[in-house]
């Protein structure tokens, strides 16, 4: 009997040891901000980690992909060299099976097409490779993090600039490609907060899907039947800030600001040549999306994701806070501010930093 006892003492010792270890184990993982929200496979946190870019005719994409491989070293992340799927949905797939049969043990993905990147983020579950995601989310398929601004933001941020410059009139946006939901979300934004605050304005539309070419030549046919149009919004300025500028110049309406007939003119991006036309007076405005913080903070969580971390929702020590999409996804949306005349010079811009 004694000898029982001291046994089952010795057993009931050892779980109680086992209880605090977990214990503790779970007050880490509080204490890092993880939960059950997300919860990612990796590599132990080591290992080479694949960087696909959408596509790299855009000044907004060039730059992400600068920072891209100073902020890995920073950051400890070992990044292979880029790749560009060059606005092809179908090559993005294949670009991600590259990467998976090469051996990579985390991706950071920019997707090009909201459902149809599904493919390649089940291929990558299979492997057991953790993926962030960067500017676009997904609609489904797993990721660790989607690392983007509010996109419903910029549509609004556009939509309550011109509203207050334009008492009434036409104003067009030239939009995304809608298979984003980049796309989806700016143009709804905006569409929808046109019509409930500034009902005097007529909304013109121009789907452009992230096309310089297309913009142009779309926006030349719309001016060509509305030479009224008091405004415009440009979901894309590293795609559509030329074109749109050249277009508007070759009929004589580039217009500076407080000239009359100026057109008032709001974009999306914050890249230095957006930034050089607030200055000269040939747009009015653009919500700055940050690529150097897309860069940093992808690999930020795919290093994470790699080590097993998960995360939660809520405010984050960087000024943004992570949300969970209806997808059940989580997503941080990092600040966007507006930038117009008034704070275009402010040196904490990434596009003021470019070189």
């Amino acid at each position: 009997m004694a000898g029982r006892n001291v046994r089952n003492t010795r057993i009931a010792s050892r779980a109680v040891r086992a209880a605090a270890a977990a214990a503790c184990a779970t007050l880490v993982l509080a204490a890092c901000g993880s939960t059950k929200d997300s919860v990612a496979s990796g590599g132990g946190g080591t290992g080479k980690v694949g960087v696909i870019l959408p596509l790299l005719t855009s000044p907004f994409w060039q730059s992400y992909n600068d920072y891209v491989p100073k902020v890995a070293k920073s950051e400890g992340v070992d990044a292979l060299k880029t790749v560009n799927s060059n606005s092809d949905p179908s090559q993005q797939i294949t670009d991600i099976n590259n990467q998976l049969n090469q051996g990579v043990k985390g991706l950071v993905v920019a997707p090009l097409d909201s459902a149809a990147i599904a493919a390649g983020l089940d291929q990558a579950e299979r492997k057991g490779v953790p993926v962030v995601a960067v500017d676009v989310a997904p609609e489904k398929g797993k990721v660790a993090m989607v690392v983007r601004a509010n996109n419903v933001a910029y549509g609004e941020k556009a939509c309550e600039y011109l509203g207050k410059q334009i008492p009434s009139g036409k104003v067009v946006q030239i939009m995304g490609d809608l298979a984003s939901v980049n796309g989806r979300d700016r143009s709804e934004a905006f569409r929808t907060c046109v019509q409930k605050n500034y009902p005097k304005l007529k909304v013109l539309e121009i789907p452009a899907k992230w096309e310089s070419d297309t913009a142009a030549s779309k926006l030349d046919t719309l001016l060509n039947a509305n030479p009224d149009i008091k405004g415009i919004y440009m979901q894309a300025g590293g795609v559509y800030l030329a074109p749109t500028l050249q277009t508007l110049k070759s009929k004589g309406m580039l217009k500076k600001a407080g000239q009359a007939g100026h057109i008032a003119i709001v974009s999306n991006d914050g890249i230095p040549q957006e930034f050089d036309a607030i200055r000269k007076g040939e747009i009015d405005a653009t919500v700055s999306q940050p690529a150097d913080a897309y860069a940093k903070y992808g690999m930020y969580y795919i290093k994470a994701a790699m080590q097993g971390k998960t995360f939660k929702t809520g405010p984050t020590d960087h000024d943004s806070e992570i949300v969970k999409l209806p997808s059940g996804i989580l997503e941080d949306q990092l600040p966007a501010p507006l930038v117009t005349k008034d704070n275009v010079d402010d040196p904490k811009l990434w596009g003021n930093t470019v070189k």
